[in-house]
């Protein structure tokens, strides 16, 4: 089967947000994890059948939903196995799996029951995909061209649709780049690196940040793979939106308690300008097995998924274009970036350890 994308609808404005809009704005902003969820926000078959299909799952197909349901029965079991949980019956097997997920969007008996087997399902249905992705031997060049081929296409439909979105590029951290970020940090396992493929989207006003993001979590990215921890925002102050625009302000009674402060992230890249601002989150985007391998070498017990850590960088015209000038451009955040590897690497026994 191909990708399963949801057509590309047009783009949300502020006055078209709704409450799952901004539960899930607010993830990406914050860098938090769906598993510290109580509720959802789905209010209908079809919002549920968009997500599916940005999880790489078909409702319309029925060894899609056979698939679900395995997973289901597997969260089920761990659930009960490990925690010796009663799940009610509904929750547990009665009800189709899909409909999980509107159960555990509304208020009533069987809700935290749901959302607890969702959570589950969302770690097994990730765990799967990523090692089916060890199991194979797929080159990464061959896994970034399908990425970038799926992310392309959807970002050309929305700007087809109307969406607000300036400039697009994207790029592939080059094998000298990712030897230099090792050798600056701290950490030096490869597999903390999370840029290796970006793509970077400029849009034409601040005002255009939050429901170009909000689109993004509609059309592409699931909420549920943004990587926590990992997010940077320095362009938008959602507290204030949900405030001082009318339409949000009806919408904020609704959404679930924010759960303490933000995690602590860091405020930028160590070696970003003084200056620099920027919307910065990577999500582990799904991507179908049988773009990358012939239908002959998936074997039954690897999931029809695997999941691409990816880059997404986003600002307005007006900020991306002072990140590009002066003590913010790239040519000096390289230099300031080599000089901390020069120090690293060239200092003996008596020199101090460069700063962090």
């Amino acid at each position: 089967m191909q990708t399963v994308l949801p057509r590309v609808a047009r783009p949300a404005s502020l006055a078209d947000l709704e409450v799952a809009d901004l539960e899930t704005v607010r993830l990406l902003l914050r860098g938090d994890s769906v598993v510290d969820w109580h509720k959802l926000s789905f209010t209908d078959h079809a919002a549920v059948d968009r997500f599916l299909r940005l999880c790489e799952l078909d409702p319309t197909h029925d060894a899609e939903l056979d698939r679900l349901e395995a997973i289901r029965a597997d969260a089920v079991d761990y659930l009960t196995r490990v925690y010796q949980l009663a799940l009610p019956d509904e929750i547990a097997d009665d009800v189709p799996a899909r409909d999980l997920f509107l159960i555990a969007s509304r208020t009533g008996p069987h809700q935290r029951a749901a959302c607890v087997v969702l959570k589950v399902m969302h770690i097994i249905y990730h765990l799967a995909g990523r090692q089916a992705l060890l199991r194979l031997a797929i080159s990464d060049d061959a896994i970034f061209r399908e990425i970038e081929l799926k992310v392309l296409r959807v970002v050309e439909e929305l700007r087809a649709a109307g969406c607000a979105v300036a400039e697009f590029e994207w790029s592939r951290k080059p094998r000298d780049s990712q030897i230099t970020k090792l050798l600056a940090k701290r950490s030096t396992l490869a597999a903390n690196i999370y840029d290796k493929l970006r793509f970077r989207l400029i849009v034409p006003t601040e005002a255009d940040l939050v429901p170009t993001l909000a689109t993004l979590t509609r059309q592409l990215i699931p909420f549920n793979y943004i990587v926590p921890g990992e997010s940077v925002n320095q362009l938008v102050d959602l507290a204030g939106l949900l405030i001082h625009e009318p339409h949000l302000q009806r919408l904020a009674p609704r959404m679930q308690p924010q759960e303490g402060p933000a995690r602590r992230l860091p405020t930028a890249n160590e070696f970003s300008g003084p200056e620099y601002r920027i919307i910065n989150f990577v999500a582990d985007l799904p991507l179908r097995l049988g773009r990358l391998v012939p239908a002959g070498e998936i074997g039954p017990e690897d999931s029809h998924v695997v999941f691409v850590l990816t880059e997404f960088q986003i600002a307005d015209k007006v900020t991306a274009a002072a990140n590009d000038s002066g003590a913010q451009s790239h040519e000096a955040y390289k230099a300031r970036q080599h000089e901390r590897v020069r120090l690293r690497l060239l200092r003996d026994e008596t020199d101090p350890l460069p700063p962090d």
